[in-house]
């Protein structure tokens, strides 16, 4: 996919109250608690029979019911990330693919009801009804109030005085050049007073459970360049987390609240979080790490789009995969 060509950044939170001194955290010890998850599909496919569709469970029990067992998870962070994989638009104009995954810009509620408050957009579903379907997906967002970013688009956060930068690439074509983007970006947001930069990557082959070489090569490149966490999604089942340099690399979170399929084979998630410790502005490596497993669904015989914590012999299986 081409990059929008939009490179504008999205500012949001709280901000410094304008009687305080700029250096009144320099000394404190401030935390940032980080939830991230993957692919979120908010909508089905063009050809899906509706009866047993997320559509579906949307019109009979409201933007709340998806993510009702992990709200208080996502309301004790200070950010929820995921990946939107699909559109919010009533465009017709649909692109010749395999599937194409859309809804109405209502069902942003489901993020917002489930206290996600960013998505990223650099995927190969972004643009599933063309340049139109793309920016009413924006245009969606921004009116529930949903950060989102990817491509050339940024966002730039304010968070306890501290600034949050996210940053999304598709890295299923034209990797090299992207990579170097990312790089340059990363650097960017560093030198204009970053304290935080997560890098979100569109990567991998499809029910693979193995990074591919390329992938390990973008995230570190990442990571020297100055990110602090790296997020993975594409392979809709989960990759395993490395630690380079001290910092993170989710390779695969997996599906998430996923409409693109109503019965997957493999349902195992993961809800990865990371407490970020700043003293001064700078981070400290204090390694608060917790990986939540979980199942996209509440059933285990079908998708209910409902994901959920699990528990028990679950919990270890999918921990130890």
């Amino acid at each position: 996919e081409t990059p929008a060509d939009d490179a504008g950044h999205t500012e949001t939170g709280s901000e410094s109250q304008s009687e305080q001194p700029e250096t009144s955290t320099q000394s404190e010890t401030v935390q940032l608690t980080i939830s991230a998850a993957g692919d979120c599909t908010l909508g089905k496919d063009k050809a899906a029979a509706y009866a047993t569709s997320l559509n579906a469970f949307y019109d009979a029990r409201g933007a709340s019911y998806f993510l009702e067992d992990l709200k208080s998870v996502f309301e004790g962070d200070e950010l929820t990330i995921t990946n939107m994989e699909g559109t919010l638009t009533e465009s017709d104009a649909i692109v010749e693919k395999s599937f194409n995954f859309k809804a109405d810009a209502a069902y942003a509620d489901i993020l917002t009801e489930g206290s996600v408050e960013a998505v990223n957009l650099a995927n190969n579903h972004s643009r599933d009804y063309g340049e139109k379907g793309y920016t009413d997906t924006i245009e969606a967002l921004d009116a529930a109030g949903i950060v989102n970013f990817g491509y050339e688009r940024a966002a730039t956060m304010k968070m306890k005085d501290l600034q949050v930068t996210l940053l999304g690439y598709n890295l299923l074509s034209k990797r090299e050049s992207t990579i170097e983007q990312m790089k340059e970006s990363v650097a960017k947001a560093k030198v204009e007073g970053g304290n935080l930069v997560i890098v979100s990557f569109h990567w991998g082959k499809e029910r693979q459970y193995v990074p591919l070489e390329y992938q390990k090569t973008a995230a570190h490149a990442a990571i020297d360049a100055g990110a602090d966490l790296v997020l993975g999604h594409h392979p809709h089942v989960l990759q395993g987390v490395e630690k380079y340099n001290g910092r993170y690399i989710c390779y695969s979170l997996g599906n998430f609240c996923f409409g693109g399929n109503k019965n997957p084979s493999d349902k195992d998630t993961m809800i990865f979080q990371q407490t970020f410790t700043f003293e001064g502005g700078n981070l400290l490596d204090d390694d608060q790490v917790r990986i939540l497993p979980c199942s996209l669904s509440s059933s285990t015989k079908k998708n209910d789009y409902r994901p959920r914590i699990l528990k028990g012999k679950e919990k270890e299986r999918v921990k130890q995969k």
